[in-house]
């Protein structure tokens, strides 16, 4: 009997939509992504995330339920084993699953063995030493007066002569090397959850130097923030950037791209490593990332739990069908979710999703260039009033202005309007945001793509923020919850 096909799903965190070569940016470095989407694959350019956070946004592409399903909207609150999980119902469907890297999936205190065959994790491997990146004083400073404080940013790390062996490199090696030793007699499953480029953003030689600063593109500055949501401004003020020159965001930037660059070469070893083991052509492939990074837009570092901006929810989606399945090479610009990534898996290798969902096969836009997937994409976030279990608390990274985190979490746990829940709803022309303790958003993409003004108050588009606000009404309703399957007894 033939077996099925095999899986692999890279997933790189933080890695923004646009920092990629084949949709037009002359500064991403990403030969490897580009040269699978011009020969055997499709990269979605208008692939968004559910919460542009790493948690919710992978208990979501993981499941196939929006984050307001079950409550997944902080990095607290993660998978439960009686909640869809795309690596359990590979597992139970037959596949030999190797899962390597971060976890924001499922809780630390949870058993895994249903979930994955192998759990790897380079900290505990005795075979690999992790070599230490520079201390944080050393490029961070020492207190808030610093203007490097909360900007993330290392610059060069490592020693420049030889590979800086960080938990990335490591995590791929083994997963190679399993591939390469892996019986088989059954197919096999691969998620690499991997760091970069989430910041600090730092990077070794070569990528240091990589990016041609030239090259980047335009910056969106700082906006007017008295029409913008009030975490944007508490953040801003608090990360104290302001100062920066453009030559220095550019140098940020530039270290981001080449910390995505490092990331599509790590790829590029794997897909060599199925074409040597003539696994590829019964591979499927699946790149993607849980969300993006303000990287220097808005003169803002990191993310936002509950603003949704481009930057933020636009994320890089391809995907490479195994043996058999039609496909016509290059890039997609219909709108996409990441709730859609569970039921295109089980699409492309023919096994059954066992749970009702909200995510549609990608499928026939892989053979269909023409093929419109939807009008509208959703992203959540934020919090209700008195909602303690949704500030995070628990992180250590921002209960003082000591934590890196702080010029965010500290909004989060305000009771203030900061971090009201908010939800994004955005067609190709406009984006509209509801946001539950403040004025809403609405921009027009068309005139505005860095969003920066907000017309919501323009009596031009009232027709349009309402019909924009119905539909956001409709999606809560076919979305607010998920009847089980099997019904339980009555006496």
């Amino acid at each position: 009997m033939e077996l099925l096909p095999n899986l692999i799903v890279f997933v790189p965190d933080e890695w923004r939509g646009d920092v990629l070569g084949h949709v037009g940016n002359l500064a991403a470095s990403t030969p490897v992504l580009d040269r699978l989407v011009a020969k055997d694959g499709v990269s979605f350019s208008s692939a968004f995330c559910q919460n542009p956070v790493s948690t919710p946004s992978r208990c979501s592409f993981m499941s196939g339920w929006y984050p307001h399903v079950r409550g997944h909207r902080t990095m607290y609150h993660m998978l439960k084993p009686d909640e869809p999980n795309l690596l359990q119902v590979l597992k139970s469907s037959g596949y030999r699953v190797w899962w390597g890297g971060k976890n924001d999936l499922i809780p630390a205190d949870q058993d895994d063995s249903t979930v994955t065959d192998i759990r790897y994790q380079a900290e505990t491997d005795a075979k690999v030493v992790l070599s230490p990146g520079p201390p944080e004083a050393s490029w961070r400073g020492t207190d808030g007066s610093d203007p490097r404080y909360y900007a993330f940013f290392q610059g060069q790390v490592g020693d420049a002569s030889r590979p800086f062996m960080d938990r990335d490199r490591a995590t791929v090696q083994a997963a190679i090397r399993w591939i390469r030793t892996v019986p088989k007699d059954q197919p096999f499953a691969v998620y690499l959850s991997l760091v970069h480029p989430h910041p600090p953003y730092g990077i070794e030689a070569p990528w240091d130097r990589l990016i041609v600063r030239g090259d980047l593109p335009e910056r969106p500055p700082a906006p007017d923030f008295s029409n913008k949501p009030s975490i944007l401004r508490w953040i801003f003020e608090r990360q104290g950037l302001e100062s920066w020159t453009n030559a220095q965001w550019d140098e940020l930037r530039s270290i981001y791209y080449g910390m995505c660059a490092r990331m599509d070469d790590f790829f590029g070893q794997v897909l060599e490593t199925l074409q040597d083991e003539m696994l590829y052509d019964d591979t499927a492939v699946v790149f993607l990332s849980d969300h993006g990074d303000f990287a220097g837009d808005y003169g803002l570092v990191e993310k936002t739990q509950n603003t949704f901006e481009d930057c933020l929810t636009r994320v890089p989606l391809v995907i490479k069908p195994p043996r058999g399945v039609e496909i016509m090479p290059g890039v997609r610009s219909t709108l996409v979710e990441l709730v859609d990534l569970p039921v295109t898996v089980a699409d492309l290798l023919g096994i059954f999703w066992p749970y009702p969902g909200f995510g549609r096969s990608l499928k026939p836009a892989l053979s269909d260039p023409h093929y419109v997937h939807r009008d509208a994409v959703f992203s959540e976030g934020g919090r209700l009033h008195g909602e303690t279990q949704g500030m995070e608390l628990d992180s250590r990274g921002g209960r003082t202005p000591k934590g890196i985190y702080w010029p965010r979490l500290s909004a989060q746990r305000s009771e203030g309007p900061e971090h009201t829940k908010a939800i994004m709803c955005r067609t190709e022309r406009y984006k509209y945001v509801y946001r539950h303790y403040e004025a809403d958003e609405l921009y027009d993409l068309a005139e505005d793509p860095m969003e920066l003004s907000n017309r919501i108050a323009d009596p031009s588009l009232a027709d349009e923020a309402n019909r924009l606000k119905g539909r956001v009404f409709q999606w809560l309703i076919e979305t607010v919850d998920v009847v089980p399957l099997t019904p339980d007894a009555r006496e």
